[in-house]
This record gives structure tokens, C-alpha cells and sequence, in this order.
């Protein structure tokens, strides 16, 4: 391809910069200004929608440098981006014939802009926020979006506390909840977005805190009314924000209503009773937070917490390590250890399957649960449950074995002394990939 029919492929915007444009501000793929540059694992940086389209084309190698790549992870090049930004806004007026920079994001010509019109029409008295609020979710959500505009749109003036007042409105009149699961979108985007940095989502979580107990009142009714499991996921999302924020996690945690509709989160999502991993994943996280405030466990239990933390457990349906936490939290008061012994049948099979694969924090959750029915309270069923697990005693050994707390390991020894009396199969031995193991 000859210069000028390169060149003829630069964007009307830069048509007049063509001379002047860096060599390292075009995409090696279209030969274009970049917008959006990321990195691939080969250093070579790229216009996002070119490289992905390379990418989704089935190509696995970096088209500047055709080596292999082990990694297709791209990685926004946030310095290139501010630069090019930079150029554009002094380069443009250079030449008469040359246009404004293309705007850097679908919302607006800037993310100031974006910002200011867009919250402006969230804010203004008597207006619909949903609109508005759609197509701020919309922003963040879009991958093609990068992560220099979302992170400008998030930090500012204002943003989330516009937003979140909106959320908590609709918890204090009782109505608009349209406009609460749009807050919703727009909050959770950025608080549980990987590309957003982490001072922009302490700002959501400040916001919801101003006023904790409407927030969490909105945040239960988004969770019970909203039709589609993803905006309720979503709601739960926000719920762990707030969580994070110490003068609001009583707020949260005495609420009622919130801690009924996320231990029904983690609850069946289809008339199957198939578990949702991400609902679980959400639901999970924000109980085993809550269970750290002694006075939420009783109520937790009350309304469901451990069945359905067990439920997580046998249906493999991930977060082992969570759901070992909440049971953990749960074996704390003498309700949750009541729960917990009323179903030993199928709780402490659970419970002990899962003593290895929740990494050493799970185990040792695990050992806490078991220790806290079968030696502490000596509950019958719980022994006789634990007693009759298949391979058991050797899980205990390992456990023991893998660097755990020393308060682990007391407990863990402790325990053994109950399945080599009770347990039948205790001289069963354990078999996995790596070793085998005999109790005595």
C-alpha cells in the first residue's frame, strides 16, 4: 500500500494533520488517530476496535510483530490516551481545514460535558431521570467506551451523589422503581467495574452512606421488585459498596428487608431451582460481611441464612469459601448452631466436602463449623454426621498439614479424637492426585 493511499485512510477529523500527526498516535492496523489505544502482551499498542476485530477474526498472534500471543488480555495504554487528547486539542486550530478532535465517548463531545448535561437533566425539579440515567449506564457498560472516559464521567463534580440521590428518593416516597433500578445501573457500573479506579468508587459508596438507611431501604426494593436477576445482582453489588463504608454497615445490617432479599439472592433463580453464580457470588459476599456484626446472626438465621449457604455447597455452585463463612458466622450464636444440627444430615457432608477446596481460609472455616456442633456442643447428629463422611479424618490431617492457623490446628486435633471414636471409616485412608494418606 503506497503512503498516499495510506494517508487517504485518516479520518475527516485529522485530514489537515496528516503531516503532523506522531507515528506513535496511529493504530498500526487502520493508520488512524487513535481514540481508544490499549496494549497487547507484545507492547504493541492498537486502536481497540481494530485489534479486537483482528482478534475476533480467530487471529492469535500480534499483527505488528506476528508473534504468538499468550495472552489476549488489552491493556488501555492511559498515557498514549492523554497524550493523543493533548495533541488534538492544541494541534487542531493549526490548520483552518482541520476539525474538532472526535469526541471521546458516545455521550458527548467530552466527558465533562457528557457529565454536566447528563447529570444536569438527572437533577432538574420534576423531570424523568430515567432517560438520562439509562444512557449514563450505557456509557460505562460499553466496551468500546475506555476506561479514561468513564473514570473522567465518575470523578465528577457530583456525579454520584446525583445519582444516589435518586436511589434513595425512590426508597423514602415508595414509588419509581424504574428510576431506582436505573440509579442502580449507573452506580454499580462504576463501583464493581475493575477499569474504574479505586477513588471514584469510594465516592459511590460515600454517597449511598449520606443517607444509609434509605439507601438500604432502596437497595431491598430494588432487589424484591426489579423483573430482570441481573439488576438485582447489581443492587447486591452496591449493598457490599455500602458495606465497605464502617458508619454505614449497621445500617445495613439491621435492615430486615435487605437481609431477607439477599439470602434470596442466593436462593434458586428458575423454576428448575438452578443457582445463578453471579446472584450467589453477590448474595454470598454481602452476607458473610454482614455475618461480622454479632447482632445480624440471629436474624440471618432466622430468615434462612444457613440452608441456604448449605444449598450454595451442595449444588457446587461456587464461593465455597464464602459460604463457609456465613455457616462459620452462623455456628457463633446458638440459633445458627440449632440450623445447622437440625439438618447435620446433610450440613456437615457439606460442609466437610468442602474443607479442601476452598483454599486454607475455607478449611479452616470448615474446622470452625465442625468444631463448634461436634466437639464445643457435642450435638449428637453432628457427630454421627461427621463421623460417617467419607474420608473425613484424612481431610482434617491435611488440613493440618497446610500451613493453617494454630488455632485451626487445636481445632482440627480436637476433632480427630471424635471421628477415631466414632467414625467406621476412619481407617479408610484419603486419595487424591497428589498423596496418600493413613490417619494412623
Amino acid at each position: 500500500m503506497g503512503r498516499r493511499e495510506m494517508s487517504g485512510r485518516l479520518s475527516a477529523e485529522y485530514q489537515g494533520l496528516e503531516v503532523k500527526v506522531p507515528s506513535l498516535f496511529r493504530c498500526p492496523i487502520s493508520l488512524d488517530v487513535m481514540r481508544s489505544p490499549v496494549s497487547l502482551c507484545t507492547g504493541v499498542t492498537y486502536e481497540r476496535t481494530s485489534i479486537q476485530r483482528w482478534l475476533d477474526s480467530g487471529n492469535t498472534t500480534c499483527p505488528a510483530t506476528m508473534l504468538p500471543l499468550p495472552s489476549t488480555d488489552l491493556v488501555p495504554n492511559l498515557t498514549l490516551r492523554r497524550l493523543i487528547a493533548l495533541w488534538a486539542s492544541t494541534a487542531a486550530p493549526a490548520s483552518p481545514s482541520s476539525s474538532s478532535p472526535p469526541a471521546p465517548s458516545a455521550v458527548g463531545p467530552t466527558p465533562a460535558a457528557a457529565a454536566s448535561e447528563l447529570l444536569r437533566r438527572v437533577a432538574a425539579p420534576g423531570a424523568d431521570p430515567c432517560p438520562p440515567l439509562r444512557k449514563l449506564a450505557s456509557f460505562l457498560n460499553d466496551d468500546d467506551v475506555d476506561e479514561f472516559d468513564k473514570n473522567a464521567f465518575a470523578r465528577a463534580a457530583g456525579a454520584a451523589e446525583t445519582v444516589a440521590s435518586v436511589l434513595r428518593r425512590a426508597g423514602k416516597d415508595g414509588e419509581g422503581l424504574e428510576a431506582a433500578e436505573a440509579a442502580v445501573r449507573v452506580l454499580a457500573a462504576i463501583a464493581a467495574s475493575d477499569c474504574i479506579e479505586e477513588e471514584n468508587k469510594k465516592r459511590v459508596a460515600a454517597a449511598l452512606a449520606a443517607d444509609a438507611p434509605s439507601a438500604a431501604a432502596s437497595l431491598a426494593r430494588v432487589l424484591r421488585g426489579a423483573a430482570a436477576l441481573e439488576a438485582r445482582v447489581d443492587a447486591a453489588r452496591l449493598v457490599e459498596s455500602l458495606l465497605r463504608n464502617a458508619a454505614a454497615r449497621a445500617a445495613v445490617a439491621e435492615s430486615e428487608p435487605l437481609l431477607a432479599e439477599l439470602i434470596r439472592l442466593v436462593g434458586p433463580a428458575d423454576e428448575k431451582g438452578g443457582l445463578d453464580r453471579s446472584a450467589v457470588a453477590a448474595g454470598l459476599s454481602c452476607l458473610a460481611a454482614i455475618a461480622a456484626t454479632r447482632r445480624a446472626r440471629a436474624e440471618m438465621v432466622r430468615l434462612g441464612a444457613v440452608p441456604a449457604a448449605v444449598r450454595v455447597l451442595t449444588a457446587d455452585a461456587g464461593c465455597p469459601v464464602q459460604a463457609l463463612r456465613v455457616l462459620e458466622a452462623a455456628a457463633g450464636c446458638a440459633e445458627g448452631r440449632a440450623a445447622i444440627c437440625e439438618s447435620a444430615e446433610t450440613a456437615v457432608p457439606a460442609v466437610v466436602s468442602r474443607m479442601m477446596k476452598g483454599g486454607t481460609g475455607g478449611g479452616e472455616a470448615a474446622v470452625s463449623v465442625l468444631w463448634a456442633v461436634c466437639h464445643r456442643y457435642r450435638d449428637r447428629r453432628a457427630v454421627a454426621a461427621a463421623a460417617g463422611c467419607e474420608g473425613g479424618l484424612a481431610r482434617l490431617l491435611l488440613l493440618m498439614q497446610s500451613g493453617c492457623s494454630a488455632a485451626a490446628r487445636q481445632m482440627a486435633s480436637e476433632l480427630l479424637k471424635i471421628f477415631k471414636v466414632s467414625g467406621k471409616s476412619c481407617l479408610a485412608g484419603y486419595d487424591s492426585k497428589n498423596s496418600h494418606i493413613m490417619p494412623f
